[in-house]
């Protein structure tokens, strides 16, 4: 069909006539060309004045054209397209230019590969974007740029960098963004459309075919990006933020991670000078510690010294070991860590503000949503809301398997910073008692689960049943996340007087602690507890958790002296109050410290008048610590060289638990058992016995492993490996490393015995 063809050259006027000549609605020519209703008037009223060539050539198949009135249309189109600015003035897109490269840039090299890779390779499908977003300071603009300079020959249609000021009050508006990229790439001004969507139509056309390559930085949200990226065509984005625009559909992430230490020390290596810090590799390797391997703080603390040439790196060094002056000294002309976080703090919403102060009261490491909430007094849900936010917002960073965050050292004290000058005291103290209260509940509620007394019950006393811990598993893993966070309260707890919370709480430990040996913060649960007892003034107390604190010095962090001095403690306390039972186990622990220094005889003596003391008491508890003592008096006496009497000690024991004890369940025993087996089978090795010594070392092992005992697990285990090794047991060398292993991770005193054991082994190999 031929239609009549104007005569203007004006595209919407000859393409509204040839509508209304072919009798089709906007409707009608929208539905036969593909094109939306809207595109469509925007063309016919002039709005949009050069359409794309596949876009003209749809609607002329629309209409029916033939091919005369089809190069007729796209004439009149391509009349409208923008045309790139004449050589007469300067090229509009150097405003747009990328940023300068860094010389001194360094590491990110597996990042960097990845991302050349990434653009460089076969695209399946997704647009050319990669996101890189993260904690302020992590260098994310300078890998930016860095990377832009590497790409920039396989991107000859422009190169162009435009800061959207996403930190700032008022950032960059859209509309106001795609005006500059449009200028960049050649539109005049006075053709640029006047709406935002028009402009991000334009935008989009003109990127389709050309190989561009555009670094949107520190980008606010999503909102503010999504339009300026390009489709599927050739072109690719850079867009850092120190948002995750999580968002954003169908793009690429480079996850920039904190420097490892060597690259920090490189980095103030390429910045100060290799001579420099290898004249003071251990102060460059602290100062690089002390900076947290933020690049932009490592950064910073290289352009200070670089200012300050004849200064010692060891100088900054004590000047940021003090945490109340290290944001100060992070600080280099216009460059600071603290500035950084504040463009962050500031953007954030007032209960999110006062989330990330509050956190960092938070003990340890990490912390749950739990902690969050009653250190702000928000809900649950609340606080997770205000973590994700802030996770999102690169201020916290949240774990990849468990609903638990941390913060950067040098962001938690920037929020410690912004605790103390934004909230009064007594909200500080408040927040800091109502966690305590609540933690120290919860943690003693917990800890019941082990206690022999409450096998098979609920315990009493969580201060929300609804989300309490339910049954052993579930109770472990919390005490084990929680551990930071009850011990502190703990500690606060004894601050303000909650000395029967303190009391109650720490002998509820009582049992867990046996399974958690290799838990350094048992001395600080029971030095809390005996202060407690002795402030209540309860002497039966005081000896009772005295000979914890006792245990704990002997077992847990291997300080013997400090384990006497508390069990003679422990036991005037139980003699004043004429309590065998503490007597026993005072005398029991302070010959397991005089043993650890050394001193067998007088540890031989008090183990004797230990087990005497503790026979002559008539009730469970005893039997218990008798057994205790026979293992310990047994173990003394093989070290000394009377394994035959060790022998008969650990038989007496094992007739003990074999028989049974009243009011103790089966379970329980069952791990004294355990206990008694391990030194039976050393008894039994060390006169030469090893085919018998095999088997109740293997009992012995698989008890402590089922237990979930893992110090006990990691010792009975070496044992069992010198056993195998005396028998040339196929199993020798796999049972000893493993045991190695385990102990090197415990800090066991036995690591070097294993060691050692390995060693040996080795050598006999080579020998035969």
């Amino acid at each position: 069909m031929r239609v009549g063809t104007p005569a203007t050259g004006d595209f919407g006027q000859r393409l509204r006539l040839l509508r209304t000549a072919a009798g089709l609605s906007q409707e009608a020519l929208s539905d036969a060309a593909g094109v939306s209703v809207r595109a469509l008037a925007d063309m016919e009223r002039g709005r949009t004045r050069g359409p794309q060539r596949g876009t003209v050539r749809a609607l002329a198949e629309a209409l029916d054209l033939d091919e005369e009135g089809a190069a007729d249309l796209e004439k009149s189109a391509a009349a409208g397209r923008p045309r790139p600015r004449t050589a007469a003035g300067p090229p509009s897109h150097v405003a747009l230019a990328l940023p300068r490269d860094i010389p001194d840039f360094t590491a990110r090299g597996p990042a960097l590969a990845r991302l050349l890779e990434l653009v460089r390779g076969p695209r399946p499908g997704l647009p050319g974007v990669t996101v890189v977003a993260g904690q302020p300071g992590l260098g994310k603009t300078a890998f930016a740029v860095h990377a832009a300079h590497l790409l920039a020959p396989d991107f000859p249609d422009g190169r162009f960098a435009l800061d959207l000021h996403g930190m700032e009050p008022e950032p960059v508006t859209v509309r106001d963004a795609l005006a500059r990229l449009l200028a960049a790439v050649g539109v005049a001004d006075a053709t640029i459309p006047a709406g935002t969507d028009d402009r991000a139509g334009l935008w989009r056309s003109l990127t389709a075919d050309r190989r561009l390559l555009l670094l949107l930085d520190n980008a606010a949200d999503e909102d503010q990006v999504r339009p300026l990226l390009p489709g599927t065509g050739p072109s690719w984005a850079l867009v850092t933020s120190r948002q995750s625009l999580a968002g954003l559909e169908s793009v690429h992430r480079s996850d920039l991670a904190l420097l490892r230490r060597e690259e920090s020390v490189e980095l103030l290596a390429q910045i100060v000078g290799q001579g420099r810090v290898a004249a003071e590799a251990q102060a460059a390797r602290d100062l690089a510690d002390l900076c947290g391997h933020l690049p932009l703080a490592v950064r910073i603390a290289g352009q200070r010294l670089l200012s300050r040439p004849h200064e010692r790196l060891a100088k900054l060094v004590v000047r940021l070991a003090a945490e109340g002056r290290r944001l100060d000294g992070l600080r280099a002309g216009s460059l600071g860590v603290r500035a950084a976080f504040a463009l962050s703090y500031r953007q954030l919403p007032p209960a999110s503000q006062l989330f990330l102060r509050r956190a960092s009261l938070a003990a340890g490491g990490d912390f749950g949503p739990e902690t969050g909430a009653l250190l702000t007094g928000l809900s649950y849900e609340e606080a997770v809301v205000r973590a994700e936010e802030l996770t999102d917002a690169g201020l916290l960073q949240s774990d990849a398997v468990e609903e638990r965050y941390r913060f950067h050292d040098l962001l938690k004290l920037y929020a410690a910073e912004q605790l103390a000058a934004e909230d009064v005291p007594g909200a500080r103290d408040a927040a800091l008692d109502r966690t305590a209260r609540w933690m120290v509940r919860r943690a003693t509620a917990a800890a019941l689960h082990f206690d022999a007394d409450h096998l098979g019950n609920t315990p009493p006393g969580d201060p929300d049943p609804a989300s309490a811990p339910v049954g052993r598993e579930e109770a472990r893993a919390w005490l084990e996340a929680e551990r930071a966070q009850w011990v502190a309260a703990l500690g606060r707890a004894l601050d303000i007087g909650l000395y029967r919370e303190v009391l109650d709480a720490a002998e509820a430990m009582h049992w867990f602690s046996d399974l958690n040996q290799h838990w350094e913060q048992w001395v600080e649960v029971f030095r809390c507890s005996s202060a407690a007892a002795r402030l209540l003034g309860g002497g039966r107390e005081e000896a009772v958790h005295l000979n914890y604190l006792a245990w704990a010095y002997n077992m847990c962090v291997h300080d013997p002296r400090a384990a006497l001095r508390t069990a003679d403690a422990a036991l005037a306390a139980a003699r004043a109050c004429e309590d065998g039972l503490q007597e026993g186990w005072a005398l029991g622990y302070g010959a397991g410290a005089l043993q650890r220094m050394g001193r067998s005889e007088e540890a031989h003596g008090r183990l004797r008048e230990a087990a005497r003391c503790l026979a002559s008491v008539d009730c469970a508890h005893a039997r218990l610590a008798e057994l205790t003592i026979l293992n310990t008096l047994g173990t003394l006496l093989r070290q000394t060289g009377r394994a035959e009497e060790a022998l008969g000690i650990h038989r007496r024991a094992e007739r003990i638990c074999r028989a049974g004890v009243p009011g103790r369940p089966d379970e329980l025993i069952g791990l004294y058992l355990a206990f008694v087996l391990q030194q039976l089978g050393n008894d039994l090795a060390a006169l030469g016995r090893g085919a018998e010594a095999e088997p109740p070392l293997r009992h012995a092992l698989t008890a402590f492993e089922a237990a979930h005992m893992p110090v006990w697990a990691a010792s009975a285990r070496l044992d069992l490996g010198h056993v195998l090794k005396a028998l040339g047991h196929s199993e020798t060398r796999q049972t000893l490393l493993a045991a190695r292993e385990a102990l090197a991770a415990l800090s066991s005193p036995r690591r070097e015995e294993a060691a050692a054991a390995l060693a040996a082994l080795d050598r006999a190999s080579d020998v035969s």
